[in-house]
Parts: C-alpha cells; structure tokens; sequence
C-alpha cells in the first residue's frame, strides 16, 4: 500500500465526531439486583455502539526490562519448567528469559522483579501528549492497564503498598490518565488483570518469591494453580472496588482467569455494583471480560472481548476484539514487531461490519515516551479515518457483513492465521438511511464490483440513488446490472488504504 505524507497525516488530526459528546438519556436507569434475570436488562449504551476505537495501554515496571513481553516477571522465575494454565507442567522456549535475566540483572533471589520498581521512574510520563495522540488516531476512549498480573497498582490503592503513588513513579499515573482523557472529550476506562496473580509467579527457595514480606506482591505460597482461597479472593475484590469507586472509570475490562470456578460466584455481584454505581453516577458504564475457559456471563449482560481475534460473521450483541499494534508483546520491548497501519485498517472495518469495537494498544517505554513507530502507525490510522470516518462511526451493521472470497478466522488468538483482505472483499455498514461499502483492498485500475447490490438481489431493499466516493471530491462512475454494481474510481480516490463508498437508496 501507498503510505501517506506526514502533511497528509497531520491534516487528518482536525477532524471532530460527535460520537465523543456525553449522552443526555441514560439506557440503564433501574438499579440491577445480583441475579442474571435482572442483569439481562442491561443494554450496552450508544456511546460505546458509536465509538468503534479505543486505545488500550500496557505500562508498568514489566517495561524497566523491555524484554520479551509484559509477561516477563513471571517468566524471569523459571528455571527449569512452565506451567501452563491447566496446571500441566510443559517445558518452555521462556526459559530465556531467567537466563537473561541472570545474566543481565543477577540471580532472582538476588535481584527478583520487586527491584524493577525504584527503576520505573516514568520522567517523561505526559497524560495529556498521550490523550492528544490517541485522539488523532481517532479513537473515542482509552482504557489504561490499572495492574496487570505482575501485582503493581497503576494507581493510589488502599489495598496495596504496591502502587504508583508510594513507589516508582510517585504518581498517581491512573487519575492523571483519566483526567487527560475526560478533559479531551473520551471515555475512560480501567482494565484489570490481578486475577492471575494468585498463579503468576514461580515461588521456590532462593527465590524472593518465596520470601514472607513480599507476599503482598508475588502472592502467597501455595501449592502451584491452586484455586485462590478465599484471602486472596477479598483481596482481589476489594481491589476492584477501589477502582470502581475512585476512578469511576466508564469502561472497566477484565482479563483471563475471572472465568475461573472460584471467581464465578463474583460474577453477577460484580456487574450490578459496578452497573449500579453507573446510575449512581449518571452515566452508561460497559463491563468487559474475556471468558476464555466458557463465557459464565450470560450473552448480552456485559460486553465480550476477544484476545487477537475477531469473529466470523454479525454478533447479536456489542462485542470487541482486543489486539496490540505489537505482534510479539503489549508492553514495550527492544524487539516490538509492529503491525503496519493497512493491517490495523482493515481489522478496524472488518470488525465494525460485524457489530464490535476495537481496543488497540500501545507500548510506551518505562520513561513514559511513545516510541515513533507506534505514533506513526497511530497517525496514518487517524488520517485514514478523518476521510472515512462516516463509514465507522455511529454505524450499525448492515444485513451481512460483507463478501468476497477471503475468509476470516474465529476466535481467541487467531489473527495471525488471516489472510490479506482483497479488492475483491468488501464490508458493509449503515447509518442514517445510507449504506456504506468499503474495498478492503485498493483495486489497480480502480474498478470494483459488489454482488450483493445486483438487479433481483433481496439484500438490498430499493434502487440506487447515488454512489459517492468518501474523502474524495473526485466523481465515481457506476451502474447496476445483474452482476452487481459496478464502481470505477478516478484520481486520489485509489490512494489511501481500504476504500469506502457512501450508496443512497431511493
């Protein structure tokens, strides 16, 4: 693909949606009770349906070491054998990372990841040039990491010393997010990974794992995926709680391990505090999980989220793919692979063609900077949708989805078995009366055809009015016969990326 002019790039920024303005009438008004017969009232709000892009962040003391991925500090323990969530004992290619780690820091008994902390010091950490960033690419909300596996608060907590405020940075790094955010017209979210902590980390003698007064970070010791017992369970949701109640955050996103047995009971208790504390607030919060092992919310009581996956066809419900510009990690490492902006394009439309959100993350380094090669991306990503934006934001999907031959794969972790979409596939979206049809790929004599919108064809309800090319002044030619409808594009509208068309129906 022909990339874009940084003076293109720039010029992208200036666009303004109003899907960022706050909505006035509330869809979730009557308090929920813990129970799913309640809960299954809850209706995702409009604001996230409309937003489409969000930017999700990894940051935190696992940056320091900027070594294979956010996943580090559990890695860096194991010596000699992994264990896999299923409690199975694999051996593992991470052993690498405790002899990188030996070799570049020391042993973990005598330098283990608590000593990561005092170097995450985070000096050039500017909420308001990252708010200013994400909102020329174009997205709508942001949803920082508050704590990830590692056990580290990203935020002042009353639960742990372990946190922000008290150590590393000295910063309350989640309030001055969530203030950047809010003072730039997006939603603010806060996503959640402590309850893998319980299993995170390798606790053996000589390690400082195992050591008593740091317990209240690597956990206690315990027998190795073990069920959390029920300390740990109070801890984790009195954790949840503070989030909640002082952040206030409009989006709150759960990671893997809260589909777990003991975690289940929290389920519906969980939902209706939080939806709850939304009315109290006067606002439509969204509630994310991922349900790797089973989905133990009942479809349509919260928002599911699909880790580097999308899925095949319409989802019934509001939905979301989860993905990171990194192909190889979501923290920052000196080996980050990035995913080119096409890529990230085409994923975006395919993804809003069938109901849901992308949340995109970012890997800043442990000094608070946003390398280039990410904000570049981010840019070209805002550039594209300061011209195509009509066909993403505030759109519903259409009858189907799209056409063409190229199939998309399902699921949890399947994006990197996908296909390059072709000018011979096409995404379909709606909004207001008109109907949107965006080439996945850019057509080299500029000519496309869309089958779905043949004579006789029942999808399409009416005759066509018009076909306008988006971003473009430039004229399309087109006709309708019964292979489908037939567009020919001239000029600058072959140029960027995907290629949406705006089609007006009698």
């Amino acid at each position: 693909m022909k990339k874009l002019a940084i003076s293109m790039l720039l010029a992208g920024t200036l666009f303004v949606s109003c899907v960022n303005s706050k909505e006035s009438t509330m869809v979730n008004s009557e308090p929920f009770e813990e129970n799913w017969n309640s809960l299954a009232k809850y209706q995702t709000p409009d604001w996230f349906r409309d937003a489409k892009l969000g930017i999700f962040i990894h940051w935190g003391p696992y940056s320091v070491p900027a070594y294979g991925s956010e996943w580090y500090p559990r890695w860096m323990y194991m010596d000699s054998v992994q264990w896999n969530p299923n409690g199975e004992q694999v051996s593992h290619e991470g052993n690498e990372f405790y002899t990188h780690h030996v070799e570049t820091y020391g042993k973990p008994g005598e330098f283990g990841y608590k000593d990561f902390i005092p170097m995450f010091k985070a000096e050039k950490f500017n909420a308001t040039e990252w708010i200013d960033l994400f909102k020329k690419a174009g997205a709508k909300y942001v949803v920082p990491v508050a704590e990830h596996h590692d056990g580290f608060a990203m935020y002042k907590s009353n639960y742990t010393r372990w946190n922000s405020v008290d150590m590393g940075p000295k910063r309350d790094v989640l309030a001055e997010i969530s203030k950047a955010t809010k003072d730039a017209g997006l939603y603010f979210g806060a996503s959640s990974h402590f309850a893998f902590n319980w299993n995170y980390y390798t606790h053996k003698k000589g390690f400082d794992t195992s050591d008593p007064q740091y317990s209240d970070l690597y956990s206690r010791d315990h027998e190795h995926y073990a069920p959390a017992d029920q300390e740990f369970l109070d801890l984790w949701w009195n954790r949840t709680q503070d989030i909640i109640n002082n952040y206030q955050p409009d989006i709150l996103w759960f990671d893997f391990v809260l589909d777990h047995d003991e975690f289940v009971p929290y389920h519906a208790k969980l939902a209706a505090y939080y939806y709850n504390k939304g009315i109290d607030w006067k606002k439509d919060v969204v509630l994310q999980t991922k349900n790797f092992k089973h989905e133990t919310f009942p479809e349509g009581t919260n928002v599911l989220d699909i880790e580097r996956g999308k899925s095949a066809d319409i989802r019934k419900f509001p939905w979301q793919t989860d993905t990171s510009i990194g192909t190889n990690s979501w923290c920052y490492t000196t080996d980050w692979n990035s995913k080119d902006a096409n890529t990230l394009i085409d994923d975006l439309i395919d993804i809003v063609s069938k109901n849901g959100n992308m949340l995109l993350n970012v890997g800043p380094k442990a000094d608070g900077t946003i390398p280039a090669d990410q904000a570049n991306i981010l840019l070209e990503m805002g550039a594209w949708l300061s011209k195509n934006g009509e066909a993403i934001y505030g759109t519903r999907p259409w009858t189907i989805f799209g056409e063409g031959p190229t199939e998309v794969k399902t699921g949890h972790h399947t994006e990197g078995k996908n296909k390059d979409l072709t000018a011979a596939d096409f995404r379909f979206t709606q909004k207001e009366g008109k109907i949107y049809v965006i080439a996945m790929d850019i057509a080299e004599n500029g000519e496309y055809l869309v089958k779905s919108f043949a004579n006789g064809n029942e999808l399409c309800k009416g005759k066509i009015k018009s076909v306008r090319i988006l971003g473009s002044k430039n004229a399309c030619d087109w006709e309708v016969d019964n292979s489908g409808l037939s567009i020919k594009v001239n000029g600058d509208g072959k140029a960027n990326y995907a290629c949406a068309f705006e089609i007006e129906i009698e």
